[in-house]
């Protein structure tokens, strides 16, 4: 995922590792693409490496200096590929740790097995806020016109969230009604 969404931001415009960053960072993609930001670049050096992308220029900040990188016909080419992989992929990703606790949660005094689970609703209920969050800065930032597509990912994301928000109420109750 981190050579698709630098690859791709590098496809819009040229920038710096920090610029792709900060621009990952604001987009949260750590929590939807898991992509971990101090990666970046890393994964800058090694793409450039395989003529993925290039230097365009050195910037000058202050006492520091800084690449700004372009893609490559190369990357251009690996981007598609890239994208069409991801799209074909298959991306069903089950809350297995979730599931297996599940599954053996009678080996567990019910006080404890309710208490991780209102641990749990209380997570996930962080995690909905956070793309309540999200969704705000980028209605914000696009001065309410958030393109079809990305409505159409949060919309997703807002739907498991709230499946499996329902999962562990529903367990709750299953347990309460056991007292």
């Amino acid at each position: 995922m981190t050579r698709i969404l630098v690859l791709g931001l590098l496809d819009v415009q040229p920038m710096s590792g920090y610029d792709i960053q900060q621009m990952l960072r604001i987009s949260d993609a750590e929590r939807w693409g898991g992509v971990l930001i101090g990666s970046i670049y890393h994964a800058l050096k090694k793409m450039e490496k395989e003529n993925l992308v290039e230097i365009e220029r050195i910037e000058q900040t202050g006492n520091r200096q800084k690449a700004v990188y372009r893609i490559t016909d190369d990357g251009r080419a690996h981007l598609t590929q890239l994208i069409a992989d991801s799209l074909g992929h298959p991306s069903v990703h089950y809350p297995s740790g979730l599931y297996s606790g599940l599954s053996f949660i009678e080996k567990l005094p019910v006080e404890v097995a309710l208490k991780a689970l209102k641990r749990q609703l209380n997570n996930l209920t962080a995690e909905q806020e956070a793309l309540e969050s999200g969704l705000r800065l980028k209605e914000i930032a696009m001065h309410q016109n958030i393109p079809p597509m990305t409505t159409l990912i949060f919309d997703s994301m807002f739907a498991i969230v709230k499946q499996q928000r329902e999962l562990v109420e529903n367990a709750i109750k299953l347990l309460e009604s056991k007292d």
